[in-house]
């Protein structure tokens, strides 16, 4: 690299994990002119990629360079380091040998003081490589363990969006109390029997959230509400504070699973979240451990029937059909003889955890009645003097608005002292509305406390959830 009055081009990189380390953009741009200078050489552009990591070659400054000099001719490419062009060794290599060997470009790493116009220059690149590679890999690691190590101290690993029904900031989360009444009342509606697209349609027509099945589907999957955090597959118990009640979500995932299961030949029972049958998805084979199903009047197994090959297990099984009304009148009896006995009840009881309480937390639900209020009378304040128009206040003070009337009727729920378990809600909801309540809700009920019926011939066995 001896030759004068070259013509190069410069590359600067910085990436997240490097911005507290003496590789400034301003500090490689300034080494970089003050090297080709004291060459003789002519720096003709310096590419600039701030804030992408070296891991791959996904970078606009980058990609534009090469682009440029697939164009035009330079005689080298100076970099301040080797890590600054790339960490990936494959990519180092690829670069430097594809892209700039191959057009006769040499390469310059003003650290390192090798250039590759000499074997020696070129058997370091590869050396030097393995270690940037290497670097990059142990910066990976301690990223994730320290990921991990968050996740067990209980706390939320954040994203590109804080969870419906909490913000996040500082590393915490915090309740959302607007959105908190939300998820409550998504889990309230599920269980009362509600579809998850009711449920959407209800939650979007009372709340400027924007709510989507999938969405109310998550929130009803994700035990965050009850104070977990996950990560990498692993729960744990979070230092946030939850927003339901375990007994809530344990009944409403008891629910969806057994919803999930109904499937059917028919329209509604083929939804995941709607079932057609008082038992449907209740039901299993004693002999094959096929699903039954509900066809033609009767429940039937999936390897007897064979109306769905998919469900069938054994298609020599001969198990028994039932009746479906004989069978729902059979299950029912024996459900409503145990909520008659209350030793049987107290034993379910308390066989059963008792959950965290949650608690609706009236002092911040003041509190943030308050702030929207000042929000309001800020925007207010600003369109009288004339700093906004008043198309942009009166959607703003609307949404405002409806945020504070939804928190204020919270303060009206009398505060209700946490029952004994998570079966006891279960119980009493069935003794309360079963009589009363349509398929959805009879079926919501009845799933709140059974977990699965065997039948094996003309003998049933029931299998509470405790």
């Amino acid at each position: 690299m001896s030759k004068d009055n070259m013509m190069v081009f410069g590359y600067a990189r910085v990436s997240t994990e490097n911005q507290l380390e003496n590789y400034s953009i301003e500090e490689q741009s300034a080494r970089l002119k003050s090297y080709c200078a004291a060459k003789g050489w002519a720096l003709l552009h310096t590419y600039v990629d701030g804030g992408y990591s070296g891991g791959n070659m996904d970078r606009p400054a980058l990609q534009a360079m090469l682009a440029r000099i697939r164009q035009t001719h330079v005689d080298a490419v100076v970099v301040y380091k080797l890590d600054r062009l790339s960490r990936s060794q494959k990519d180092t290599l690829t670069l430097i040998e594809d892209e700039l060997l191959a057009r006769g470009i040499d390469f310059v790493s003003i650290n390192e003081n090798f250039d590759t116009s000499t074997p020696f220059g070129r058997a370091m690149i590869g050396i030097l490589s393995v270690f940037a590679q290497l670097e990059k890999d142990q910066i990976t690691e301690r990223f994730t363990m320290g990921r991990i190590g968050r996740g067990k101290a209980g706390y939320f690993h954040g994203g590109g969006n804080a969870p419906t029904g909490y913000n996040y900031g500082g590393g915490l989360l915090t309740v959302n109390q607007y959105e908190a009444i939300q998820v409550r009342e998504a889990f309230d509606l599920f269980l009362s029997g509600k579809s998850i697209n009711a449920i959407w349609h209800i939650l979007s027509a009372k709340y400027i959230t924007k709510w989507t099945a999938a969405k109310v589907r998550n929130v009803l999957k994700n035990s965050l509400y009850i104070g977990k955090v996950h990560f990498m597959g692993q729960e744990y118990e979070g230092v946030h504070q939850p927003i339901v009640a375990k007994a809530t979500f344990v009944a409403a995932n008891q629910l969806l699973a057994s919803l999930s299961r109904a499937q059917a030949k028919t329209t509604s029972q083929r939804s995941p979240f709607r079932a057609g049958y008082l038992l449907s998805g209740l039901l299993y084979c004693g002999r094959c451990g096929a699903r039954y199903a509900a066809n033609h009047g009767y429940y039937k197994c999936y390897s007897r029937a064979k109306s769905t090959p998919k469900f069938v297990i054994d298609p020599n099984c001969k198990n028994d059909h039932w009746a479906i009304a004989v069978l729902d009148a059979l299950v029912c009896g024996q459900a409503t003889a145990l909520i008659s006995n209350p030793s049987a009840m107290d034993r379910l009881i308390k066989a059963s955890n008792t959950p965290k309480a949650v608690h609706l937390d009236k002092d911040q639900l003041r509190r943030t009645c308050a702030d929207l209020e000042r929000q309001i009378d800020r925007l207010l304040g600003l369109y009288q003097i004339g700093s906004i128009p008043m198309a942009s206040v009166a959607q703003r003070v609307n949404d405002l608005s409806a945020q504070k009337s939804a928190l204020e009727a919270q303060l009206d729920i009398p505060d209700e002292t946490p029952t004994g378990g998570p079966y006891t809600a279960a119980l009493e909801d069935y003794r309360r509305g079963f009589e009363g309540g349509d398929t959805d809700r009879r079926r919501a009920l009845l799933a709140g406390l059974l977990e699965r019926v065997i039948i094996d011939g003309q003998t049933i066995r029931l299998y509470w959830r405790i």
